[in-house]
């Protein structure tokens, strides 16, 4: 009987050591997973220190600090309240803390109270908070990544209601 218990015994702990390997690294997000979903880099952060002069453009995420002069290009751009930006800027989603003076192109786009931006802005939804600055007009696009603009005439229609709440 002992002979039979054992092997009774052998075989559970070999289960039970080889379930909790792939629990764990999917309950703890462990290197398994990683390795085959590629996780998403983190934001390439521009210092407050930073001064660019050029431009910038990458498939990721930005955050800017610092001042640029020249375009950006990104997924997700923050721009920080102590950035400074003196050029035109791209991206699937924009939130605007700091200053822009050019134009702000974005499918999302998103100026907090401490936002000031000098330029049109083009984009498929906006978001403009209590105490935002802005000086341009306001255009709804299907398509704002798409260069060149378009609808000449909805600009007007769109920049007087959305000023009124900012000013």
């Amino acid at each position: 009987m002992m002979f039979s218990k054992s092997k009774i015994n052998d075989p559970a702990p070999k289960e039970e050591a080889t379930k909790p390997a792939p629990a764990t690294p999917s309950t703890f997000g462990g290197a398994a997973p990683a390795a085959s979903a590629k996780p998403k880099p983190a934001a390439s952060v521009l210092s407050a220190d930073l001064h660019v002069v050029g431009n910038v453009k990458t498939s990721g995420d930005i955050q800017v600090e610092g001042t640029v002069e020249g375009d950006i290009r990104a997924h997700l751009l923050t721009i920080g309240e102590t950035a400074t930006i003196k050029g035109e800027v791209v991206a699937d989603d924009i939130v605007v803390n700091g200053r822009v003076i050019g134009r702000v192109r974005g499918l999302k786009v998103r100026l907090t109270a401490t936002a000031r931006v000098e330029g049109d802005i083009i984009h498929k939804t906006i978001a403009i908070e209590s105490g935002a600055h802005f000086e341009g007009s306001v255009q709804r696009q299907d398509d704002p990544l798409a260069n060149g603009a378009s609808k000449p005439a909805a600009a007007p229609a769109a920049a007087k209601p959305a000023e009124k709440p900012a000013s």
